[in-house]
């Protein structure tokens, strides 16, 4: 929220202006003007808050209870056991558990590149 509500900061007032003058409703100024600006910090949270979800370790620690249930990351625990650890799964399951979160990366890329480019000046 901090961080939506920064980005929003940065949005000139001038922009909301010329959309009053031009007879937009506040709706009509977010959904035409502001929420058209806001697509690099909206992708920004995406991959934040997936990557903060999908590396969640303590949240499904404590309501799973089989271990058929269990996330990837509760899984590599099971690799290791009092005496020895598989190194080669654990290392396998840690790339594998990666490259959903490089994939919405590679997806979200984009609109941090159109971001910086433009820079408030969207047509």
């Amino acid at each position: 929220m901090f961080m939506m509500k920064q980005f929003y900061d940065t949005i000139p007032e001038d922009l909301s202006e010329a959309g009053r003058l031009d007879g937009l409703s506040e709706f009509g100024i977010y959904w035409r003007v502001i929420l058209p600006l806001s697509g690099p910090s909206i992708a920004a949270l995406a991959i934040i808050t997936f990557t903060n979800t999908w590396n969640d370790y303590m949240g499904p620690l404590i309501y799973l209870r089989s271990q058929n249930l269990y996330t990837i990351q509760l899984g590599l625990k099971l690799f290791i056991s009092q005496y020895n650890a598989d190194y080669a799964m654990i290392m396998t399951g840690s790339v594998i558990s990666v490259l959903p979160i490089l994939i919405v990366f590679l997806i979200g890329q984009k609109q941090f590149i159109e971001g910086i480019a433009t820079s408030g000046m969207k047509n």
